[in-house]
């Protein structure tokens, strides 16, 4: 039994050696192409190659499926197992940089999804004008209401009992602001507001009520602030204090809310697929209107920090502020509308 056992793996080492000898330039070419496609990606190979690496990754899955066949020693088949799964990852995996995966987000993913969010964006957009028409009616009826919406740190010294100039000067002086300051008020607006727009968006899973109450109170708060400058007779001054960067930062407010507002709907109204399945599929969305709604906070937190307190001039500031709002409507409604889904 022991001499017909040795005969047998002596005769199976020679068929491997055999079978290993009569293809392995080729598998040694697969390897190369397919390295060469790992480091550079497919579109930056010759046309030759690329022909020569699917023809290749056949041969090599043909030889696979002999060798399993008839039992190849077991480090062959680990060899070509592996080379066959990356060939393959190469052949038929989407080929698709981290450049070429963004700026297809930004081109199609986000307009697309804001496109397919009109419900959402009008619950979020809702949310914040009646907030801030309540403020703005009950300050009118009773002052004291602005001391119930806005926190004290956030007015900042900016109350009905203020001077006029007072509220004038925070609207224009800018004689204490180093750099350095604009820079430390630039990331303190921006952690602010990022943590305003999170808590927004993740509240909405709760059938959407959280992140409307949410975003209605900060329309409050405006509305309120607004109330306060139109009495002192500086609503114009106040309106393009608020333009430069609100148009931005006040709108991301809302896409954020209709990022969880997505999520709310799909629990509460999930159609005719089950609610995981809603979920999934309107999460998608949502989470795309959160990355959005941080694109659009950063640039809020620039305009905030330095640009709205380097622009005195009140028309400039209208300018600015809703130029910005005219080119996030134009890439959201034109843009991506000549692809797929995504």
């Amino acid at each position: 039994m022991t001499v017909a056992a040795n005969t047998i793996a002596e005769d199976d080492a020679i068929r491997s050696t055999r079978f290993r000898k009569e293809r392995e330039d080729g598998w040694k070419r697969l390897d190369t192409l397919v390295t060469t496609a790992e480091k550079r990606g497919v579109q930056g190979m010759s046309y030759e190659d690329t022909l020569a690496l699917a023809s290749l990754y056949r041969q090599a899955m043909n030889s696979l499926s002999v060798a399993r066949a008839i039992s190849m020693d077991r480090a062959l088949l680990r060899y070509l197992e592996a080379l066959c799964a990356r060939a393959y990852l190469v052949v038929y995996a989407p080929q698709e940089s981290v450049t070429g995966v963004l700026g297809r987000l930004f081109t199609h993913g986000i307009p697309q999804a804001a496109r397919r969010s009109g419900t959402a964006l009008f619950i979020g957009f809702l949310a914040m004008m009646l907030g801030a028409f309540t403020g703005y009616m009950l300050y009118l009826q009773d002052p004291a209401w602005f001391f119930t919406f806005v926190p004290g740190g956030l007015a900042d010294g900016r109350t009905p009992s203020a001077s006029t100039e007072y509220l004038r000067r925070t609207l224009f002086d800018t004689s204490t602001r180093s750099s350095e300051a604009l820079g430390l008020f630039a990331s303190y607006l921006f952690s602010h507001n990022t943590q305003v727009a999170i808590l927004t968006f993740a509240l909405g899973i709760f059938v959407t009520l959280p992140s409307f109450i949410l975003t209605y109170y900060n329309g409050l708060i405006l509305g309120a602030f607004f109330a306060m400058f139109a009495q002192a007779g500086l609503g114009y001054e106040l309106l393009g204090w608020l333009s430069i960067h609100g148009v931005t930062e006040l709108s991301a407010i809302c896409v954020a809310c209709a990022g969880g507002a997505q999520m709310g709907l799909a629990v509460l109204l999930p159609g005719n697929r089950t609610r995981r399945a809603a979920l999934r599929d309107r999460g998608r969305d949502a989470v795309k209107l959160m990355i959005l709604a941080g694109l659009m906070l950063i640039v809020a937190a620039f305009v905030e920090g330095f640009l709205r307190q380097l622009v005195q001039s009140t028309e400039l500031r209208l300018v600015i502020g809703w130029g910005l709002g005219l080119m996030w409507l134009a890439w959201l409604l034109l843009s991506g509308r000549d692809g797929p889904r995504s």
